[in-house]
């Protein structure tokens, strides 16, 4: 099984492939609207709007498992942030993230992150975090090459 078998629902509870993103880079996002890190969407659509057109999607399911953090339906969510973050990159359903019901993405994110063996390092628990996004410095390149630039993407505590 990989990522791109697995089907979820869109915030019109209609099925989705995550097939339709093979290619694509994912950036995965569990959120919730009304918890202190809300404002991250705006970095989020920054980064969604900078790189789109060099294949990168976001995807983000809102949770409500946290504290009751992500309130209302999906129609609630889509429009606080569309109203709100001008939100454009694709929003799916609300989903748990663990327990009983968790979602297939969230069983197969897991189960695809290193472990202790693996990394050399206890495993961290996952919890709310912001997220930083900026450009590192162009890289150089041969003669009659135009440079690349990178991102690097931190989750920050």
């Amino acid at each position: 099984m990989n990522i791109y078998d697995i089907t979820v629902l869109d915030t019109k509870k209609q099925p989705v492939q995550l097939a339709e993103y093979k290619g694509k880079v994912l950036l995965i996002v569990n959120t919730a609207t009304g918890c202190g890190f809300t404002p991250q969407y705006e970095a989020l659509e920054n980064l969604y709007k900078k790189y789109k057109d060099q294949g990168l999607v976001i995807l983000d399911f809102p949770c409500n498992q946290f504290g009751e953090q992500a309130p209302g339906t999906e129609e609630e969510i889509v429009s606080f942030c569309q109203l709100r973050y001008k939100v454009s990159f694709p929003q799916f359903a609300k989903i748990d993230v663990n327990g009983e019901n968790e979602s297939p993405v969230f069983t197969y994110l897991k189960e695809q992150a290193p472990t202790e063996e693996y990394s050399g390092r206890p495993r961290a628990r996952p919890r709310c975090s912001r997220l930083s996004a900026k450009p590192i410095r162009k890289r150089a390149t041969s003669a009659g090459t135009s440079p690349s630039s990178s991102l690097t993407v931190r989750v920050m505590s």
